[in-house]
């Protein structure tokens, strides 16, 4: 008999979770559609989700801020990710920061059923304050891959978010015009003024 990846008597699917996290600007949805690109390319089924409120670039689709794009599914909530995922090999779910802390759970019961889940998403606000349900993804991850964008001030690697406008909301989506990557030592000058 000859066997296919389908039909090994060996094979045990096996599911993880991987986190892709930094600051804004790092690549983080640039490194998600990446591994979705691959993981389709190898003919598995993949879904990709996002937070129904970010739609920067599309409304759709995930988009990087390099303007590469991947067709994704937006949701309301973190339960609509476990009813839109049956039959699937590998999940993707960017900007994960947005979703309620229930995407832990979703998350570690997909990993659970054997699919392989991949999520990107911010792991600090603009104040450094741990974003969302990232911390609690972190560390029930089997991967954590943190990326860094460049700091604008001084060129070291960047560690935060710094918002440019003025604000407490934590949730203010924007780009360029309203945040910037910089580093500890950067930040903590701005602080000072």
């Amino acid at each position: 008999m000859i066997y296919s990846e389908k039909n090994h008597p060996n094979q045990v699917k096996k599911g993880s979770i991987e986190v892709i996290c930094g600051s804004m600007f790092s690549g983080k949805t640039e490194e998600l559609i990446r591994r979705l690109k691959r993981a389709k390319f190898a003919k598995q089924r993949v879904e990709i989700f996002k937070p129904k409120i970010d739609t920067r670039y599309s409304e759709e689709d995930v988009v990087s801020h390099d303007r590469t794009a991947i067709r994704s599914t937006p949701v309301e909530s973190s339960g609509s990710i476990l009813l839109m995922s049956s039959e699937v090999d590998v999940i993707g779910i960017d900007e994960a920061q947005f979703f309620d802390e229930g995407l832990v759970e979703v998350c570690k019961q997909l990993a659970d059923n054997g699919i392989r889940v991949i999520v990107a998403g911010l792991d600090m606000d603009f104040r450094c304050v741990p974003f969302g349900p990232m911390p609690a993804l972190m560390a029930v991850a089997d991967d954590v891959f943190k990326v860094h964008a460049i700091c604008v001030r001084c060129g070291a690697l960047a560690y935060v978010s710094h918002r440019l406008v003025a604000g407490d909301k934590q949730v203010l989506l924007g780009e360029m015009t309203e945040y910037e990557p910089i580093c500890r030592d950067c930040y903590n000058e701005v602080r000072k003024d």
